[in-house]
């Protein structure tokens, strides 16, 4: 697990891998690949956000791994992954399906769940032949596909071509994050947390978010600026679930809403009272059921049924 900007203790401690792997991308990228749980478990895999890494999933992974074999990577850029020769929506597919070929046999299906730029990579990579072969539903948590920056709320002003502005610049920002301080934590907070979340998932959020190299940040914040997948969302073809925070400033939930009104096969939408951007860890034990719920369904019952049809 990427200790780099982890707390070291409570629930939001990333947990010890059973097993580490490289996947090589197509531009060949090597991407650190965490495995947990039992190797003949249900798979679960976990993309995580914009200057994030697999600590962001702590929580999940923690709750997951006795039950299902959860395998989480770093993005191209964050935690132990290098930034590679690409920055694009495409390296984001290229990358997901190279973990997916490197951590499932041929054929075996995963439940996929993606966090903000995570949901991204999977509405990237929908028409992708990998996602295809080994997605058995996916999870999107608090994402969009177009408009990011027109519809973020962090500069509170009213909509419009100084708001958007403003709010490019903002998100553009090559300034160093600095310390985690408790003046950090409050901006922090405010930009991308519902305000009463709790210290510790302030906490483990800022020091995941202040560990990501201010040239990582801010040269992927020019693609999300420009992220047009709306077309792509209405190729993913696998039963999806989404959800959303209520009062999320980054990602606000007409984004959730577009994305599940173009969704083929929505299973559900969910906007949290109370929660802003980082869902994984504002609302663990939800996103930690939501994904619970999609292994039972698409993943364990299906078995169950084969077994059963072959008796």
């Amino acid at each position: 697990m990427s200790r780099v900007g982890a707390v070291r203790a409570g629930v939001y401690a990333p947990p010890v891998a059973e097993r580490e792997l490289t996947a090589r991308s197509a531009d060949g990228t090597p991407l650190h690949v965490e495995v947990h749980g039992p190797a003949d478990a249900p798979a679960v895999v976990l993309a995580h956000g914009w200057t994030c890494s697999t600590a962001f999933w702590a929580a999940q992974i923690r709750a997951l791994s006795g039950e299902c074999r959860v395998i989480a990577y770093d993005q191209r850029g964050h935690g132990r992954t290098p930034a590679g020769s690409s920055c694009t929506t495409e390296a984001l597919a290229d990358d997901l399906e190279a973990v997916l070929a490197a951590t499932l046999a041929p054929g075996e299906r995963a439940v996929l769940a993606g966090h903000s730029m995570g949901g991204m990579t999977l509405m990237a990579a929908a028409g992708r032949a990998g996602l295809r072969e080994h997605a058995a539903a996916v999870l999107l948590c608090s994402t969009g596909a177009s408009r990011l920056v027109a519809e973020s709320r962090v500069v509170p002003m009213r909509a419009g071509r100084i708001r958007t502005g403003l709010t490019r610049r903002v998100l553009g920002s090559g300034a160093p994050l600095g310390p985690v301080t408790p003046l950090a934590k409050k901006v922090l907070r405010y930009a991308t947390m519902g305000p009463g979340a709790a210290p510790d998932k302030v906490e483990a959020c800022a020091r995941i978010v202040h560990a990501c190299p201010r040239d990582v940040r801010q040269n992927w914040s020019h693609v999300l600026a420009e992220l047009e997948l709306g077309l792509l969302v209405r190729e993913l073809m696998v039963p999806t679930a989404v959800v959303a925070g209520r009062v999320d400033r980054l990602t606000p939930p007409v984004h959730a809403e577009r994305i599940a009104a173009g969704l083929p096969d929505c299973r559900s939408l969910d906007v949290l009272t109370g929660v802003g951007h980082m869902t994984p860890v504002e609302a663990p034990e939800f996103i930690t059921e939501k994904i619970r719920a999609l292994v039972a369904a698409h993943l364990v019952a299906p078995a169950a049924d084969a077994e059963e049809r072959a008796v």
